[in-house]
């Protein structure tokens, strides 16, 4: 079956819509809130029609059918269907004050009518467990820091690249922004020396000339180059063999502009000829 899917699944507030206006752009038919139960069928009937690129996005309004979803995302890859998985989250924090701001009430509080008013935070978490299979099966994108111009962007990338490799997704991020929640490794990179107590180099980036020669020069920066480089060498084959369709690597320092960035290009750089890979600079990307 000459088609692809894309299942965008995720926490309420967490940019779903926009990561659905993406695929739009980008030529896919999509269909918002599609009941788990008819996936099968409206991919049949898209086929049908001649639809080579299908969306539909889920979310908690159909909790009694997502346990359905993994079973059914299966047989359309036993069909030869290309599936692509997409799970927005986002902090509880940045989720409460989405909510708080738009005013809008969560899917879930509509049990409040059957059970009785419950906090948000109580209904979140439900809805964390209620998700909780479907996420570890997709690739986690964390909007908690993102604008929607950003989060477009991300997952324009995702699409970009063939779904029949291992994708590596190389990400740089500040601690004092907060760890991402989308990293399935996070390197600490704050021991390193740091560009920004060099006067010349401050306003620059880990993307720059001038100090990418500063931390090439630096002996600790390229033995910890090597040992992250040696660590995915060595377990990526591993995570390939076991279905793994993306792998995040997140790489920190303190404001994310100048050690973690150079990292992420350097290793990007690496693996590039063997593995599909991409490249994100939370703080730079935002600017």
């Amino acid at each position: 079956m000459d088609l692809e899917v894309v299942v965008i699944t995720g926490m309420s507030g967490s940019g779903k819509s926009v990561a659905l206006h993406a695929l739009e752009d980008a030529g896919y038919y999509c269909v918002d809130n599609l009941p788990p139960e008819l996936l099968t069928s409206f991919v049949k009937l898209e086929h049908a029609h001649h639809g080579h690129r299908v969306a539909v996005a889920m979310d908690v309004r159909s909790a009694t059918a997502l346990p359905l979803v993994p079973q059914q995302l299966a047989g359309l890859r036993e069909q030869g269907v290309q599936v692509r998985q997409l799970f927005l989250d986002a902090t509880n924090d940045v989720l409460v004050r989405r909510f708080s701001e738009t005013r809008r009430r969560h899917p879930l509080s509509q049990a409040e009518m059957r059970e009785g008013p419950r906090p948000l935070l109580h209904t979140m978490r439900l809805e964390r467990e209620l998700l909780a299979p479907l996420r570890e099966q997709a690739h986690v994108i964390d909007t908690s820091t993102l604008r929607s111009a950003q989060l477009l962007s991300y997952v324009k990338d995702l699409l970009s690249v063939p779904p029949s490799r291992l994708t590596l997704v190389f990400q740089s991020f500040a601690f004092k922004r907060g760890i991402s929640m989308d990293a399935d490794y996070v390197f600490d990179v704050r021991m390193l020396p740091n560009p920004h107590y060099e006067p010349l180099l401050r306003a620059l980036t880990g993307k720059d000339a001038p100090v990418i020669d500063y931390l090439r020069q630096q002996p600790e920066v390229a033995l910890m180059l090597a040992h992250i480089g040696d660590f995915l060498d060595h377990w990526l084959d591993a995570l390939a063999h076991n279905h793994r369709s993306y792998v995040t690597v997140a790489i920190g320092c303190t404001g994310g502009q100048h050690r973690s960035v150079y990292l992420v290009e350097q290793l990007a750089a690496r693996f590039e000829g063997r593995w599909n890979t991409l490249r994100r600079h939370r703080e730079l990307d935002g600017i």
